[in-house]
């Protein structure tokens, strides 16, 4: 893991908007099982590179939300699967990397809202391997600098498709985010609203609800996203969220209150039918309990054979943690870092 100092911005905006500009081929990634944001920033960003002239393909590394579809509609992407012990590979079964088309030999790789390689595992060895053209944007404070020369890093903006939506601007020639064309506003907006909590968090800043107006003033429909992401959920993910809540502890703090911490297993996933996907927002619920000041939630996963030896390989257990706001609050993107995280 890089040093907080290393992983900063290397290129201004409008560098940014320049090399947009000249792109003819190019690939969108962002982490693994892509959230709000990351659809968000992947989908505005290819949408405006296709606007530009270039061929455009999105790679993303599942699960995805349910509402993924609805949201993409004819965006081209590709899904791909894979674990720690082996490549990553599409889950369509088309040749990786493909021989034809955008992903044969592109002129830039562009990764969005994420910068750090413990969230990019799976396309690590080819992300290597086109270190030469590839740019990171991101509003996380900790990566790894070594993955790209050229980066822009807002740590202070509340979502990075906050930090996409000027620089997509210039790359069209227009006269800010309020002038966008919808195809390219809507995304941007579902990762705004999604990252801060439909702007719950205290990330929000004037700044935040300027952009959120400026993308209304575009035609985006606020009601229709909150409906297709947080009126879409599957009556497993709330089995699965009563069996995290009969895990749930409190743990104390040295510095006052408690952390809540909810388990997840294997078998909790197969006796509630849910998939890893759903376990968004779990940590809000024990947030809402006045003492606890930080929630993690520990989940169980699966991890693939050695594609070497076939043998079979020991789950793996993924972390997550969120922290409430205020003067006292917890540094989770600290805490995560020294896990070798990001975000």
């Amino acid at each position: 893991m890089t040093h907080l100092a290393d992983y900063s911005t290397t290129f201004s905006p409008s560098e940014v908007a320049r090399v947009l500009a000249g792109a003819k081929r190019a690939i969108v990634l962002s982490h693994a099982k892509p959230d709000g944001d990351a659809i968000g920033s992947t989908l505005a960003a290819a949408r405006t590179l296709t606007a530009l002239g270039a061929d455009v393909e999105i790679w993303y590394v599942g699960p995805l939300p349910r509402w993924t579809a609805q949201m993409v509609g004819k965006t081209p992407y590709r899904v791909f699967i894979g674990g720690l012990n082996q490549d990553c590979r599409p889950e369509d079964g088309r040749p990786f990397p493909p021989k034809s088309g955008p992903g044969a030999d592109p002129d830039l790789v562009l990764i969005v809202d994420t910068g750090s390689w413990g969230q990019l595992a799976e396309m690590k060895s080819w992300i290597a391997q086109h270190a030469d053209r590839t740019m990171i944007i991101d509003h996380h404070l900790r990566g790894d600098a070594e993955i790209a020369n050229r980066r822009y890093v807002d740590g202070p903006a509340a979502s990075c498709t906050q930090v996409l939506a000027p620089m997509l601007s210039e790359a069209l020639a227009l006269d800010g985010p309020a002038h966008l064309p919808l195809e390219v506003a809507e995304p941007l907006y579902l990762g705004l609203a999604t990252d801060t909590g439909w702007f719950r968090f205290d990330s929000v800043t004037s700044e935040t609800f300027q952009l959120a107006g400026d993308l209304l003033a575009a035609g985006v429909d606020h009601s229709r996203l909150y409906d297709m992401t947080e009126h879409q959920d599957e009556f497993a993910r709330w089995k699965l969220l009563g069996l995290a809540l009969q895990s749930a502890r409190k743990q104390p703090l040295k510095s006052g209150g408690f952390a809540g911490i909810l388990r997840l297993s294997l078998e909790d996933f197969q006796v509630s039918g849910a998939d890893r996907n759903d376990t968004g927002g779990f940590s809000d619920k024990l947030l809402s309990i006045h003492d606890i000041r930080v929630c993690v939630v520990l989940t169980e996963q699966a991890n693939s054979p050695d594609s070497n030896t076939g043998a079979a390989a020991s789950p793996v257990t993924r972390v997550s943690a969120r922290s409430k706001p205020g003067a006292n609050a917890i540094d989770v993107n600290r805490v995560m870092g020294r896990l070798g995280g990001g975000g």
